[in-house]
């Protein structure tokens, strides 16, 4: 009843609980993590769905899903503009609306080919919910790679949060990766919509409680092994410790002449505190040096000056061309700097945002970035293992770069940790602090790698390669960590096939969405 209720909707009593629907999806999402909503909203949709009388009424019905979904779970993005709103208020209603709208499209796209299927090719049932959910997740993939992508916020991530158990069925990215973790939550999430599709035939009890028992098996299966794999792979760690630095700069003055002083004294101080064992680095959060290093004797040689004995201050920095080359080219970068003041190693940011480190299309559009400085940051060659003596090789990862699955490790040189510098303070006490952490969570469980994260503002922490979160900070948190760095595993099948599995799943998804077998005619 309430299935035909749904889909017997018109008008606005339709899009706006789509809409009410998609933002509660993202309730699903950190920091709220109500992962089981995923399953009422994904057979709501469909129930919806049935109302549609066309495939453009089903992408109708999709976009205004992905447009509930998205405002709500990017809605902190516009929390960057009040930085300097007096520059970028006219910006507002574009970062609340504008970019919802635009990858709201991927959605309506998923539904309306999905719709084709259905009227066209007659598909229903078990192969309409495959269908369903093949083509969600190559909207999701497609999200993740056209236009520079943003895979923000993908169905998958349900499971990087703290809801309970989640963490042992996060363990599926280590061979499916994010994708196919969330190909395999929705189909999952989806299947209980079968329970109320129209047309219904009578059907035995046995076949009246498999729609239910493939969903639990979807779920307990990997959630199975992924349990099994966490109690196989204790949390273990190398001996070296390492201490986060977190010095929690509001953004309105961080570039500030008036403070720059302050805050680079506020890290030093941090930076030189006792410790009760050996530190093999300090590291500051990304863009920590707001000079040019390389330039810059004074400030090096102070920054050296709090390096621990034979070890390094790794921080965030921008980078400029060495002299005597004018400053006509800036990097966001990582530097490695000894206790003798050199720049022993640096790594540049190769995935750069758009608006806020670069304009895109400079000539057309009348603004200028909304970072400061004049010149657009130039992206660095790609991912790179950074190499000194003494620690063990990590790659660098800066803010965003760590929401990018398969891309951020150096294939030809493995490294045996990753470091993602960033700066959450942009965004306050905001969701997305808490969704960036889970996102970045994730590539430690996809790469078996262990993941140290250090953050200007928002959530630093050392995360294992299994995903266990051993230490954390707290969002406005000032202060310091010591922190042992864990152990790498051995290579994941996700880090060496990449999303070839992702791509085997989605051609078995096809197969029984597109063949005519008695499962794909399952009725309830």
């Amino acid at each position: 009843r309430v299935a035909q209720d749904l889909a017997a909707l018109t008008g606005w009593r339709r899009y706006g609980l789509a809409l009410v629907l998609g933002a509660l999806l993202a309730a699903a999402l950190s920091p709220l993590d109500v992962a089981p909503l995923a399953f009422v909203v994904f057979p709501a949709l469909l129930w919806l769905d049935d109302g549609s009388a066309t495939p453009w009424a089903s992408a109708r019905l999709g976009y205004a899903f992905g447009l509930g979904f998205f405002a709500a779970g990017l809605y902190w993005i516009a929390a960057a503009l009040f930085v300097d709103i007096a520059r970028f208020w006219w910006v507002l209603p574009f970062a609340v609306f504008g970019l919802p709208a635009v990858l709201s499209v991927f959605v309506g796209l998923a539904m309306g080919a999905a719709g084709v299927l259905r009227f066209r090719f007659k598909v229903s049932g078990l192969a309409r919910i495959c269908a369903f959910a093949v083509l969600w997740a190559v909207a999701e993939w497609l999200r993740g790679h056209l236009f520079t992508g943003l895979p923000w916020n993908l169905v998958g991530y349900i499971w990087a949060g703290a809801f309970p158990g989640a963490l042992a069925m996060l363990q599926a990215t280590s061979w499916l990766g994010i994708y196919g973790l969330s190909f395999l939550t929705v189909i999952a999430a989806s299947l209980p919509a079968l329970y109320g599709m129209p047309s219904l035939t009578p059907v035995s009890t046995a076949r009246r409680y498999l729609p239910a028992v493939a969903t639990a098996l979807l779920i307990a299966v990997p959630a199975g092994i992924g349990a099994l794999r966490l109690s196989l792979l204790p949390a273990a760690d190398t001996g070296i410790w390492l201490r986060l630095v977190q010095p929690s700069i509001a953004e309105t003055n961080k570039w500030n002449p008036a403070t720059s002083e302050a805050n680079f004294r506020r890290l030093t101080e941090l930076s030189a505190a006792p410790a009760e064992h050996r530190l093999a680095a300090v590291i500051w959060p990304e863009a920590a040096a707001t000079f040019l290093l390389e330039r810059d004797d004074a400030h090096r040689a102070a920054v050296a000056a709090v390096a621990p004995k034979d070890g390094y201050v790794i921080t965030g920095a921008l980078r400029g061309p060495l002299p005597p080359r004018p400053v006509d080219q800036v990097w966001n970068s990582i530097d490695v700097v000894d206790g003798s003041a050199n720049i022993l190693a640096h790594y540049d940011k190769v995935h750069l945002v758009p608006f806020g480190e670069y304009m895109p299309w400079h000539d057309l559009l009348p603004m200028k970035k909304i970072t400061p400085g004049a010149i657009d940051i130039s992206p660095g060659p790609g991912p790179q293992t950074v190499t000194v003596p003494r620690l063990p090789a990590f790659a660098g990862l800066i803010c965003f770069e760590a929401i990018f699955p398969g891309a951020i490790i150096d294939p030809n040189a493995r490294p045996a940790w990753i470091l993602n510098v960033s700066n959450d303070a942009w965004y306050g006490r905001s969701s997305g602090p808490y969704q960036h952490f889970a996102m970045a969570r994730t590539r430690a469980v996809e790469e078996g790698l262990p993941l140290v994260r250090v953050a200007n503002n928002g959530i630093s922490g050392v995360v294992d390669a299994q995903g266990r979160v051993l230490a954390h900070t707290s969002l406005d948190a000032v202060g310091h960590a010591d922190v042992p760095l864990p152990v790498a595993d051995p290579p994941t099948p996700y880090s060496i096939a990449g999303d070839w599995i992702f791509l085997g799943m989605l051609l078995i998804g096809g197969a029984v969405a597109l063949t005519p077998i008695p499962l794909g005619r399952l009725r309830s």
